[in-house]
């Protein structure tokens, strides 16, 4: 669980977590939110409501809060607790609900790797209470139409902290080889190992999807292993002489099949089982004490003797004062018998009324048998036994004593269960009470949480909106120049390039950070870039997972009507933050930048014809003075490359001299004049070096031209 919440925060999620026990001591990682709720507890359903979930996790067989030593009691609890949350979760109509189970809903021998179509075989109760459970979850998908996913992971294991962790095959196998320097192994018995971290990512994969075709899937690792073979590498990484002794057994084989899931999902395995071995022993040999001593000190013979007989002692402890009540009682009768004052008064009477009062019933009736037995033997002094027993008085006290202890006893017990009951109500109430100030306080916590993170995140909606909107109070031609600046602010990097798309097939760098982030050149065919390409044409973000260095960190392209306009290109991203989160980060700030950009094309289409020569593609003075100097400011603060070349003409043939240089210039490259009145040409991401290819172009056609000078450049 600790893995998959670690997994679930790298990727960007909000997790919480439902503990399953109202006193856990379990040390779990940091969480949004936790909830020490028991399952069975009736406000499931109001925590649901108030989380509001998109995917839940079950723990299911590999839940710590079932121990499985007194298997019927946990079957019990396990089912109920199942069935609780379903019921809670399926009210909602929304969201993904994840069930994990284990290969022990099956036994016995398979030749063949076994698939999800065979029907489960268990034979112990925990795998008959696995296999009920999956017949439960797949009864909630069908009958209340619940988006649920059912993952058998086939002997699964991991490197236990201590010895109570160790609950999986490999584990016990390398604390039998510490403990008794011996492992014990059926030879022929034949498995496939799926490691902890394996596990996680193959779970990853089934809960971020978008669709899933199947509601049953087995995670296997595939690769088939025996368990002598697994005995040796624990005996090689022990290092000591360990023994391996076989058992004489029938072979067994019981291999979970992942075609189904590969097919659908691909197949992450990545650790190979003697890696993971080595490490399991070389911990379990480091902190051997805590393996070796793990188990709780055993009690004395006496104090074992006591704790089975002590439920016995306070039952006989209401008899034992009841006898010895008894005693000064009858002694203060017979001493009352020939007293003036105190003869009318009935010491019997008050013995029974006070043990009704105190213990109820049961104490009441046989503190009146005590009370004949006194009564009699008292009255035996002056008559004899025969003559007690014909008086009738005799049957008249002992009638009047039986049915006041009685009543009295019996209006005790009365008393006693109503005020009982009053308090298992009242707990009740108050633990209702208790669960409600509970998750009104976690929803109280998470709403000023989301607040903070609106308000104050340096990578919330608000603080993007704030950035970006920067953007606005520059000129129209200054905007995707300034726009890599403040996406790399807000993607925390210092490699940031942006390209333009000039055609279906070719894209230019408008704007970039750093020299790395330009490293692509001038000008890329991006419908050749493979994966990259693939991604952005489905409108999604590119990560480049790979790590290839053909390719930036992370990618996505702004598009206009389906078409697509601005490539966003961004390197020197840290590999945690490579996450879907942070794509998603990505997809606002582009949405936002694509905001502005927008904003600033329809105000120079709208201005177009003031801005242009009529009939051709020169600028005015005083547009192209705007973009000349937005080029030439970016420049300066390393965003950009440009170069400004001056063309000898007569200004009387500028119109003419711009048709004839038109078809030698680029579609992102501007033709236009200054203050000075002489005629310009602006060339986009091209270097003082490159330029050069341009003046030779434009002398083959008779025009001389010069890369300009800072006083041109100060003039414009």
């Amino acid at each position: 669980m600790n893995s998959l919440i670690i997994k679930m925060r790298k990727e960007g999620h909000r997790v919480y977590l439902l503990t399953g026990s109202r006193y856990t001591g379990t040390a779990y990682q940091k969480v949004f939110e936790k909830y020490n709720f028991t399952y069975d507890c009736s406000s499931l359903s109001e925590i649901f409501d108030s989380i509001n979930p998109e995917l839940a996790v079950y723990a299911g067989a590999f839940d710590t809060n079932y121990r499985w030593k007194e298997e019927e009691n946990n079957a019990v609890r396990y089912s109920a607790g199942l069935m609780n949350i379903l019921m809670g979760y399926s009210i909602r109509k929304r969201g993904r609900f994840l069930y994990l189970s284990s290969d022990e809903v099956y036994s016995g021998n398979y030749p063949e790797d076994i698939p999800e179509t065979e029907p489960p075989t268990p034979s112990g109760i925990r795998g008959m209470v696995l296999a009920q459970a999956e017949e439960m979850c797949v009864n909630y998908h069908k009958s209340r139409n619940l988006d649920l996913i059912i993952l058998r992971l086939d002997h699964y294991y991991s490197i236990p902290g201590c010895r109570a962790e160790v609950r999986d095959l490999c584990g016990a196998m390398c604390l039998e080889a510490l403990e008794k320097k011996t492992i014990t192994v059926a030879s022929k018995r034949r498995f496939s190992l799926l490691y902890e971290s394996d596990a996680v990512e193959f779970i990853y994969r089934a809960a971020s999807c978008s669709r899933h075709q199947e509601s049953l899937y087995h995670l296997s690792s595939g690769e088939e292993m025996s368990q002598k073979k697994l005995a040796r590498m624990i005996k090689s990484a022990m290092g000591e002489e360990v023994e391996i002794l076989e058992e004489a057994v029938p072979g067994e084989r019981r291999i979970l099949s992942g075609k189904r899931y590969e097919s659908e999902f691909g197949n992450p395995f990545f650790c190979k089982v003697p890696v993971i071995v080595k490490k399991t022993v070389g911990r379990m040999k480091k902190y051997s004490h805590e393996y070796l001593t793990g188990e709780e000190e055993k009690r004395s013979i006496l104090e074992r003797i006591f704790g089975k007989l002590g439920w016995l002692i306070q039952a006989l402890v209401p008899f034992a004062e009841n006898m010895a009540s008894f005693i000064p009682f009858f002694m203060l009768n017979n001493r009352a018998v020939g007293s003036a004052y105190f003869a009318n008064l009935d010491f019997y009477l008050l013995y029974v009324l006070l043990f009704a009062i105190v213990y109820g019933q049961q104490q009441a009736t046989f503190s009146a048998v005590f009370a004949v037995a006194g009564y009699c033997f008292r009255q035996m002094y002056d008559r004899s036994g025969f003559e007690v027993l014909l008086d009738a008085n005799t049957y008249v006290w002992i009638a009047q004593l039986f049915i006041l202890g009685l009543t009295v006893g019996y209006m005790r017990d009365q008393i006693r269960k109503l005020k009982k009951e009053s308090m298992e109500a009242q707990d009740y109430l108050s633990l209702q009470l208790s669960d409600i100030q509970d998750i009104n306080g976690s929803n109280v916590r998470v709403k000023d949480a989301l607040e903070t993170q609106i308000v104050n995140q340096s990578d919330s909606v608000g603080k993007i909106y704030s950035i970006t909107s920067a953007l606005n109070q520059y000129s129209p031609e200054e905007v995707l120049f300034y726009a890599a600046d403040i996406l790399g602010k807000l993607m925390k990097s210092r490699d940031v390039a942006i390209y333009t798309v000039s055609n279906a097939a070719y894209a230019r760098l408008f704007s970039f950070t750093s020299a790395k982030a330009k490293s692509l050149g001038n000008s890329i065919r991006y419908t050749e870039m493979g994966e990259l390409y693939e991604t952005l044409a489905r409108h999604k973000v590119f990560i480049n997972r790979k790590l290839d260095d053909q390719y930036p960190l992370m990618a996505n392209a702004i598009y206009e009507q389906d078409s697509m306009k601005i490539i966003l290109m961004i390197w020197g991203i840290s590999w945690e933050n490579m996450t879907l989160g942070q794509a998603n980060h990505l997809v606002v700030i582009s949405s936002l930048i694509q905001n502005a950009v927008l904003r600033a094309n329809r105000y120079l289409a709208s201005l177009e014809q003031q801005r242009y020569v009529e009939r051709t593609r020169m600028l005015k003075t005083e547009a192209f003075s705007m973009l000349t100097r937005a080029c030439l400011n970016a420049k300066r603060k390393k965003l950009t490359e440009c170069t400004l070349l001056q063309i000898d003409a007569d200004p009387e043939r500028y119109q003419t001299v711009g048709k004839l240089l038109e078809c030698r210039l680029r579609q992102t490259d501007y033709l236009g004049t200054l203050e000075d009145g002489r005629l310009y040409v602006l060339l986009a991401n091209t270097s003082e070096d490159h330029a050069a290819c341009v003046i030779q172009r434009f002398a083959e056609v008779g025009f001389v031209s010069r890369i300009a000078g800072g006083g041109h450049h100060d003039a414009a």
